[in-house]
């Protein structure tokens, strides 16, 4: 790519689709031929018209000041002498944007491409064809394309030669494809066309989901289809999507009277239903309207089904989240004006994920972006790639829980994998974080200043309060001593002398309960820290400590006195009980009040939050018809209405984090730190008789591990698969312990 130039078009296409190509001409019979393309926008490669290779989206999404990928492709099959090369582009995320969300402008505000077509000849001798002021440009049949408003494709327009390409300086660094591609999944037939009460013409796919609808037609030139997509139906069953905000969501499609394939381009929309705004004057033939699902291509690595159907659906659920917002950067949702890489979701799901498919590529790729959005004083920002957001162009804010992704991320994919490399690469940035929070605060062992987004949709703190009711300072401190724990382990396995950090630790946690927990006292206020208002950020004024959310954190961290630990877990069964056997936690607690009671004695309440069917509870959504996880426990509430307009995704994965325990305690699969990436895996498996049996199994490097709980009457029968050179240290309920090594096994009590 040394001698490529980047190329724009003479004049600026702004959101329509610009097509550069260039005729090639061969010496020789060609050995091998080899592409090499990227793009400041997203793009597609043609030969003859034939698309190069599967990938979509492509280069996909960086911190675009400082890199942008490039992919490689063996074309050798597809080059003849005379063959047209073309780079299809259009805006993508890089020059996309509404108001909330709007990335950097890192080159010239226009789409521009570039790449190197490698031939090598069966005579030895090579040849390089490179973007530069030669390629020609031309129209599209793209008319309009963006991320957030959808896309426009007209069959019938006039595709013209507009003039050579302009080279053009981008200031960014080009780097070999680092992550998963991107690719089509899934083709989902649609369940039903149907009439709402407002008249209006849907169709569902049964499913919400990521990706986009493909229609094969054939009807009158110039006749169109336009469709608008949505999550979900309101009360009276009609098509709604208010809570896409801004984002339009639309695709329009020009027919050409001949037979005609469409689908998107150079976006994805969130959905289950799409509206037929207009369509052409034919019958339906659902037989032609697939929606295809979209995202990084992942390992499907784990698998899970239990003898309870609603468990199972939130299974399901939890996967479709992953998949609908693991594209290529884990986003929070995959509909509204957003789908940026939030920090806080990614990290609370991160156990989960590398649970259910291999996403170390995925996340060392991701990782990479967020060292290089780091800020110098070592906060992490709210979201990466960093956007702009409410005028800001620093990821929003540095806020606790969002931030120690830099810690908790690497450290969870390591353990689930065993490779040092993400720790290695990842080191510096986690001891500039924990620097930054020791020289942010007014004290060095608490963090007791900035404006975190805390307990995020918690449900104690009122209605329609965003912020759950949980003292931010406490929330802070915890991850503050959380990030500082990871740090000294994984500077210990590096091999770094880390003694000053180890001290640090303990100096938090003395703090901590010296203010937190005096005495081994919870509290219900703390004293009001000053903090000023900085543009849009909210004032932190919570600051009780009194909460289900304190109570987790505190146990789960180990943050109080092992003697206090049986008082604060009854404490936290009692608020559970006296919630109506119901959790009030937001997206910080949840992923952990599971684990919190089953490691203090309490896994039988865990069970029954897990099996609780009234909101806030995981099973509410499931009994609401939900296929993906929701953003809110109620973001439909039981008669009908929605929680919010504005912050009310019905595809946000955040609260999918409760498979890790299922998993890691119900099923009882973790990996040791000693040896991880299931090298040496601890086995000691929670059955419930409410499930009936549970079936789970995660392929390793090592081979396949899988545990299976059923009951036979009173009696609780294990089926454990090892593979060859891995140990399995087992402990069953009854306190049998023994250690498996590769083999089946079958035991009883």
């Amino acid at each position: 790519m040394k001698s490529a130039k980047w190329i724009k078009a003479p004049y600026d296409f702004k959101q329509a689709g610009v097509t550069f190509q260039k005729q090639i001409t061969l010496k020789n019979t060609v050995k091998k031929a080899v592409l090499f393309a990227s793009c400041c926008g997203v793009y597609n490669a043609y030969i003859d018209g034939e698309k190069v290779g599967n990938a979509v989206l492509a280069p996909g999404w960086t911190s675009y000041n400082s890199r942008v990928q490039y992919q490689k492709y063996d074309v050798t099959n597809m080059l003849k002498n005379g063959s047209i090369l073309e780079l299809s582009c259009g805006q993508g995320w890089a020059l996309s944007g509404l108001s909330v969300s709007y990335s950097r402008n890192f080159n010239l505000g226009e789409i521009c491409a570039i790449a190197s077509l490698k031939v090598t000849y069966v005579d030895g001798k090579t040849e390089q064809f490179v973007t530069n002021n030669t390629w020609e440009t031309c129209t599209s049949d793209v008319l309009f394309s963006e991320i957030y408003d959808g896309e426009t494709q007209d069959k019938t327009a006039q595709i013209k030669n507009v003039g050579n390409a302009v080279e053009v300086n981008v200031k960014t660094k080009l780097v070999p494809q680092i992550g998963e591609w991107i690719t089509e999944h899934e083709r989902i037939a649609p369940i039903s066309v149907f009439i709402t009460p407002k008249g209006e013409k849907v169709v569902d796919f049964g499913q919400n989901m990521t990706g986009y609808v493909e229609f094969k037609i054939k009807a009158k030139r110039g006749e169109k289809i336009i469709i608008t997509h949505a999550e979900v139906l309101d009360k009276d069953g009609n098509f709604y999507n208010e809570n896409y905000r801004l984002a339009k969501n639309k695709m329009t499609y020009v027919c050409s009277g001949k037979d005609d394939v469409f689908k998107p381009k150079h976006t994805f929309q969130g959905f289950r239903y799409i509206r037929l705004d207009e369509y052409p004057d034919i019958e339906i033939n659902l037989d032609n309207i697939r929606a295809i699902a979209v995202h990084s291509d992942m390992e499907r690595i784990g698998d899970f089904v239990c003898g309870n159907a609603k468990i199972n659906q939130l299974y399901h659920n939890v996967i479709w989240g992953q998949k609908s917002n693991y594209l290529d950067i884990p986003t929070d949702c995959p509909q509204r004006d957003e789908r940026m890489g939030w920090t806080g979701d990614t990290q609370v799901f991160c156990r989960t994920g590398a649970i259910n498919f291999n996403v170390n590529k995925f996340f060392r790729k991701w990782l990479g972006d967020l060292r290089i959005d780091q800020h110098k004083d070592g906060g992490v920002p709210a979201i990466v790639p960093v956007v702009e957001v409410f005028g800001r162009r620093d990821g929003l804010r540095v806020s606790s829980g969002w931030g120690d992704a830099v810690c908790i991320c690497p450290w969870e994919v390591y353990l689930a994998y065993g490779d040092k490399t993400i720790l290695k690469e990842n080191f510096t940035a986690m001891k500039k974080w924990v620097e930054y929070i020791r020289k942010v605060g007014n004290e060095e062992y608490l963090w007791l200043t900035g404006v975190h987004f805390g307990d995020w949709l918690a449900m104690d703190a009122g209605e329609n309060e965003y912020m759950g009711a949980t003292s931010n300072d406490l929330i802070a401190s915890v991850f503050y001593a959380y990030s500082t724990s990871i740090l000294v382990k994984v500077g210990k396995i590096l091999g770094k002398d880390v003694t000053e950090y180890e001290e640090l630790y303990n100096n938090i946690v003395k703090r901590f309960r010296e203010y937190f927990i005096p005495n081994g006292q919870l509290q219900s206020d703390y004293p009001l820290t000053e903090i000023s208002k900085n543009g849009e950020d909210i004032v932190d004024v919570k600051r009780t400590g009194f909460t289900q959310t304190a109570l987790v954190l505190i146990l789960h961290f180990n943050l109080c006195e092992e003697k206090d630990k049986a008082k604060f877990t009854e404490m936290l069964v009692k608020m559970i009980e006296d919630n109506g056997m119901r959790m009030t936690t937001g997206f910080l607690g949840t992923p952990y009040i599971l684990h919190a009671l089953s490691e203090n004695g309490r896994a039988d309440i865990a069970y029954k939050l897990l099996l609780q069917e009234k909101a806030p509870s995981w099973l509410y959504s499931v009994n609401h018809g939900a296929t993906t996880m929701w953003e809110h426990w109620d973001s439909l509430k039981e008669d009908g209405s929605f929680w919010s307009m504005d912050m009310n995704s019905f595809n946000h994965y955040a609260y999918g984090a409760v498979y890790d325990w299922i998993f890691g305690v119900a099923i009882g699969i973790k990996p040791t730190e000693e040896d991880p990436g299931y090298k040496v895996v601890d086995i000691a498996p929670k059955p419930c008789k409410e499930l009936g049996f549970a079936d789970a199994s995660i392929k390793t490097a090592y081979g396949k591990i899988r545990v299976k709980w059923y009951y036979k009457k009173e009696t609780v029968y294990y089926e454990i698969s090892v593979p060859t050179n891995v140990i399995a240290n087992l402990t069953l309920p009854s306190g049998y312990k023994t250690t498996l090594t590769g083999g089946e096994y079958m035991f009883s009590e």
